[in-house]
C-alpha cells in the first residue's frame, strides 16, 4: 500500500511529522474528508475537531483548531493555531476551559462578554476531551 506523510503545523512550527500515513482524516469546513497516497491536490479550510491518521494499522488522534490543509499527492500539511495528539492533552486543563467557557456564555446578555470568543473556547475544549479519550 502507498503511503502518504502528514505534517501538522502551528505558529511554533511542526507539531507532528509521519511519512507513513495510510489514511488521514481531517473534518473540514464542508464536511469529513479522508485522505490516501495519490490524492488530487487539494487546499481546504478545517474547522476545530478531531484529526485521524492510520499508521501501521492503528489510528493516531489529534485535536487541531480551525485552519487549512493542503493535500498534495505525497503530503499532506495542516496549518493550524493548535495541534496536539490525544495523549499529550491535559483533560483536566480542558476541562477547566470548558467550565470558563460555559460559564462566559451563561452570563446576561448585557455584560461586556465576546460570546464568540467564548463560544470558540467552549469548542476547543469539548474536542480536546473527546480526542483525549483515545489516548492510548
Amino acid at each position: 500500500m502507498n503511503k502518504i506523510a502528514l505534517d501538522v503545523v502551528t505558529p511554533d512550527g511542526s507539531v507532528y511529522f509521519q511519512e507513513n500515513c495510510e489514511i488521514i482524516i481531517l473534518q473540514t469546513k464542508q464536511g469529513e474528508l479522508g485522505v490516501m497516497a495519490g490524492h488530487v491536490p487539494t487546499v481546504a479550510a478545517l474547522k476545530i475537531g478531531g484529526l485521524r491518521a492510520k499508521i501501521d494499522g492503528r489510528f493516531e488522534y489529534f485535536a487541531v483548531t480551525d485552519g487549512f490543509v493542503e493535500i498534495r499527492p505525497e503530503k499532506v500539511t495542516v496549518l493550524v493555531q493548535a495541534g496536539e495528539s490525544a495523549g499529550e492533552i491535559d483533560t483536566e486543563r480542558a476541562a477547566a476551559a470548558k467550565e470558563r467557557a460555559e460559564a462566559l456564555l451563561q452570563q446576561e446578555r448585557d455584560e461586556k462578554i465576546d460570546r464568540f470568543r467564548a463560544e470558540l473556547a467552549l469548542q476547543r475544549a469539548i474536542n480536546r476531551i473527546d480526542v483525549a479519550k483515545h489516548s492510548s
